[in-house]
Order: C-alpha cells, then structure tokens, then sequence
C-alpha cells in the first residue's frame, strides 16, 4: 500500500470527478447516463491514486461517468459519503472499504436502492455484496514468505501485518503462515514477534522493528505491504542493516522498487492495477446493465455470504526480474528505479 504525489493534483483530480452538483448529477441520472460512485477509503498512498484515474478512464471509455469520493481514512465518513453517492442516483458503488465490517452498513443502504454493490480490492465482510475484484492476497502473503523463506532458512523473523480492520491483512497473514508455519514445526525459524500495523502506516512498523531490533537479533522481517517494508527499512538503516535482513513487501510502489533495485528490499508483490481498475470498471458497467460479469473465478466467504469473486494473479518482483516486471510494463520507468 506509500507516498504522496501532488496534493494540488490529487485535489484536482477529484473535484474534477466529484464537483457536479447534487442537482447536476440527478439530472444526468434522469436522463438515463450511467453514474458509477467509487468509494476510496483514503488518497494518500501513491498506488490508490493511481486505481482512480485508471478507472476512472476506463469507465469514461465504456460511457459511463465516475462520480469519486475519499473518505480519508475515516469509516463514518465513508458511509455519509455513500449514502451522498446513492441520493445523487450512482447505479453501482464501487467501494474500497477503510474498515471491512463497519463498512457493511453501506452495502445494505445500497441494496435497499437496487443499487449494486462491488468491492474493490477489499472485501466487505458480513453483508451481501455483488461482487469482490482482487489479487489472490492469499497468494500474495505465499509469495513474500517463500521468497523471504528461501533467502533465510533459519533465523528469527519479525511479521509485520497489514491493518487489523482491513480483510486483506488477514489473508496477507494466512499466505505467510501456510509457508512458514512448517519451517516453524521443524524448529527452523522462529517469529519472535508479530503485530498488526494500524492503517498499514509505515511509521508504525517503524516504531514495531526499532521495539524489535532492541529485543532480539532479528534475521528476516516479512512485512506485509511496501509501506509498511519502508517503516522497517528505515528503522534498519538507523542500525546500519539495511539491506542485510532480508524484507517483503507489496505494490511495487517506487521507493521499494529502488529498493529491490539496490539489493535493501528483497521482494515486493506487483499487482498489476491497471488489470485490476480496468477490469472492475467493466464489471461495475455489467452490473449497472444487469449484465453477467465475466471471469468468475472464486467464491469468498465474507461472514454472511459466498460473494462472487474475481481473484487476479499477483507476481513476485526480486532484482533479478524487475526490468521484465514493472519496467516492462512501464509502472515504472528504469531510468526512476535505478536514479538511486
């Protein structure tokens, strides 16, 4: 999950999608345009920044129109701003949720309007959604403790999670522990702690391994996304080890990959997003027809349901592939990932 582009870009971008008028948009609606809402929990990482404008232009190819809202982190927010989505006569929500089971208030106000419901990238937990698009964040989880798991077979490792309110951390630790747990059995590794990062924050998991480092001889740390992998690189840095304890991440966001680059980050997992915006903005146009959407591949429980489910591949980035990676398909530009 990061750093910030432009705020001056971001705030224009967004009003650019959400500044209609609430009469405005009922209007557009009367007259038959398809309204989509999408709901982002927050802004501020650089990867969710990159999701919106994807789907947003994806969904203005298809004819549709993205009416974009940010809560900023907060799930009451969140929810008013839903329900300002369905007043303004949105046909489907798209809604990445900040907290996944306080989020669940938005999808029964959805269905009690007809209105659609897709999750994107994060599942909605105990409620009735129409549809979850991801990466198989399972098999994300596999991905960094393998490779993390093959650099340092026996060690100490310190597991950072993702956000305790976010379904995707869950699973991200499921992935590690079916890799790791039978190192562990064996007597091999050790996880002499693991905690949960709030809101996936770096500075969290900074603070998490400077507590750590003073505590034990850490020789791996799998944390769970970039964000978190950058709070753990810098308090390593701090004790002249960065780059010599392996560490996971995900989202290929660009200061990891530098980092992958240099040989201070062992992995990252790219997702690649504009797959995943692109794909759930066709699904959302489907579901606003009443259309069948395509590509069905999973089914996941989420407390009250097993919601359709469409699980895309996530692909492991190390030094040694990352020109056939990210550069290839020009997330990233070489001349930005190796300007360090």
């Amino acid at each position: 999950m990061k750093f910030l582009l432009s705020l001056v870009l971001c705030g224009a971008l967004c009003l650019g999608s959400v500044g209609c008028s609430k009469k405005e948009s009922a209007k557009k609606a009367d007259d038959g345009k398809l309204l989509i809402g999408l709901s982002l929990a927050d802004l501020k990482e650089e990867r969710w920044q990159r999701d919106r404008q994807m789907f947003v232009d994806e969904a203005a190819r298809l004819g549709a129109e993205v009416l974009v809202q940010d809560a900023s982190g907060d799930p009451n927010t969140q929810i008013q701003q839903c329900e300002n989505l369905l007043v303004r006569g949105v046909k489907v929500l798209v809604v990445i949720p900040k907290n996944a089971d306080a989020a669940s208030p938005i999808v029964e106000k959805a269905r009690a309007k007809g209105v659609k419901v897709l999750c994107y990238d994060r599942l909605i937990t105990n409620s009735e959604p129409d549809l979850y698009v991801s990466f198989d964040n399972v098999r994300v989880g596999e991905i960094q403790a393998a490779e993390i798991l093959k650099m340092v077979p026996k060690g100490n490792y310190l597991e950072l999670k993702g956000d305790p309110g976010d379904k995707n951390a869950d699973m991200v630790h499921q992935g590690h522990m079916n890799i790791l747990q039978p190192a562990i059995d064996a007597g091999k590794i050790k996880i002499v702690l693991s905690q949960a990062c709030d809101k996936w924050q770096g500075s969290e998991a900074k603070r998490i391994t400077e507590d750590a480092l003073t505590r034990f001889k850490l020789d791996a740390i799998v944390a769970s996304n970039d964000g978190t992998a950058a709070g753990a690189i810098a308090a390593l840095e701090a004790k002249k080890l960065a780059g010599k304890v392996p560490i996971s991440g995900q989202d290929a966001d660009l200061l990891n990959c530098q980092y992958v680059a240099r040989g201070i980050q062992a992995v990252t997992v790219y997702k690649p997003i504009k797959k995943l915006a692109t794909f759930s903005a066709q699904a959302a146009v489907s579901l606003a027809k009443g259309e069948p959407v395509q590509g069905l591949n999973a089914k996941v429980n989420n407390g009250t349901i097993e919601v359709p489910t469409v699980f895309l591949d996530p692909v492991p980035v190390t030094k040694d592939n990352i020109d056939a990676t990210v550069i290839a398909d020009g997330y990233h530009s070489k001349e930005d990932v190796y300007k360090n």
